[in-house]
């Protein structure tokens, strides 16, 4: 069968370009190795996997990256590792896929002074933390646990200045859930320009509705691209804020959330019982967001 053929040659290309990666190879190359013509490898594989073969090679060369990276290799070690011509190259990988630079990812947060705390929410308890550049985080607590969630955010911002303020993370999250129209919430998302694009589509769904993730890859003008949609959508560091939990399966169901599924089912009843009633978020023109 035809969709036979195609999985079969989908998988074969995923793990010709694994094995190849610190090589670069390019489309007319894997679709050489193939033997199939790029246009057609380029539509099936975007097909299949929801990305294009360069945008899933710049995806392995990001994570082979930053895995050297925080390993302890230097800049120029770890381009000449994975492929690049130099650390030029590296930071433009990392700028478009991370929004950091290379020295930044490799010292894992060192010289930002975060802020932290945990507070009560309609969902439990949650844990927010902020820069001087605003909100950058908020994950609830309920079922993970405190421990786990505050791990979450100790393993991206490892060398980071952590300090608990109790006091000012309450009044964080009083804000995020009063829905207080005279004070604008700033937010400080750091991300792809992909992912970004996400979330701020994520925004403009209504209080209460709900969008597939297929919808979602066609609101961002990028129909094949669910999978990656997923993963942008999974990787939302802001809930609530940034609705990823209004993203539901195909077939109706709630689908999964970061922060579990129980927590996700009580904040979508929430809402909809809420929306006819108070305005609980704020607008997005209210919204802050520096990228």
């Amino acid at each position: 069968m035809q969709t036979n053929r195609h999985y079969e040659l989908i998988a074969r290309a995923i793990r010709w370009v694994a094995e190849h990666q610190p090589e670069q190879p390019d489309l007319a190359l894997l679709a050489s190795e193939l033997n199939v013509s790029p246009h057609h490898l380029q539509r099936t594989f975007q097909a299949w996997a929801g990305v294009s073969p360069k945008q899933f090679l710049k995806s392995l060369t990001r994570d082979a990256a930053m895995h050297r990276l925080v390993a302890g290799s230097s800049v120029l070690e770890t381009s000449i590792s994975v492929g690049l011509s130099g650390p030029g190259r590296l930071h433009d990988l990392l700028i478009t896929t991370e929004a950091l630079t290379p020295g930044e990812v490799r010292s894992r947060g060192k010289g930002v002074n975060l802020s932290f705390g945990f507070g009560d929410t309609p969902f439990g308890q949650a844990l927010v933390s902020w820069t001087a550049r605003g909100l950058n985080f908020l994950g609830f607590c309920e079922e993970l646990g405190a421990g786990r969630v505050l791990g979450e955010l100790r393993e991206v911002w490892a060398q980071a200045d952590l300090v608990e303020r109790p006091l000012e993370a309450r009044d964080w999250l009083r804000r995020v859930f009063a829905g207080s129209q005279d004070q604008p919430l700033q937010l400080w998302l750091r991300g792809s320009p992909f992912q970004l694009k996400v979330w701020e589509a994520l925004m403009t769904i209504p209080d209460g509705a709900s969008v597939t993730y297929a919808g979602l890859a066609r609101k961002i003008g990028q129909p094949t691209a669910a999978r990656a949609v997923g993963s942008a959508v999974g990787a939302n560091p802001l809930a609530w804020i940034i609705p990823c939990h209004r993203v539901i399966r195909q077939q109706g169901e709630p689908g999964g959330y970061r922060w579990g599924a129980i927590t996700k089912r009580a904040v979508i009843g929430y809402e909809s019982t809420r929306r006819l009633t108070t305005d609980l978020r704020m607008r997005q023109g209210q919204i802050l967001v520096n990228a």
